[in-house]
């Protein structure tokens, strides 16, 4: 059974709370259904937004670049998205570092 998405947020915050990465949610999607998407500011004018996909591979889930670079560009992406699915959670971290925990266990798929 897979967790909700509400569900996969709030761990999702937990955790990057714990490693003293600041994160909000800037997108409130479907509590059970909804897509996430994980935008990483690096607080320098740069971003990266990540989206969970199939790896055709493994048949796992994993999570993907959807877009980068310039973050203005990184949010223009992001509300393209949200235009196609309303239901869609947006997620922002901001790490100078880069970090945002997606490749962690628990997270990762």
């Amino acid at each position: 059974m897979r967790l909700t998405a509400r569900m996969w947020i709030d761990a999702y915050l937990t955790r990057l709370r714990l490693s003293d990465i600041p994160a909000f949610v800037v997108a409130h999607g479907d509590d059970t259904g909804g897509a996430v998407l994980v935008k990483l500011s690096t607080l320098d004018g740069k971003a990266v937004a990540f989206q969970r996909s199939f790896d055709l591979e493994t048949g796992g889930r994993k999570w993907m670049a959807l877009a980068e670079g310039p973050e203005a560009e990184v949010d223009t992406a992001i509300t393209r998205q949200r235009g196609y699915d309303p239901d869609l959670w947006v997620v922002e971290v901001e790490d100078r570092a880069g970090r945002h925990l997606l490749d962690e266990p628990g997270l990762a798929d």
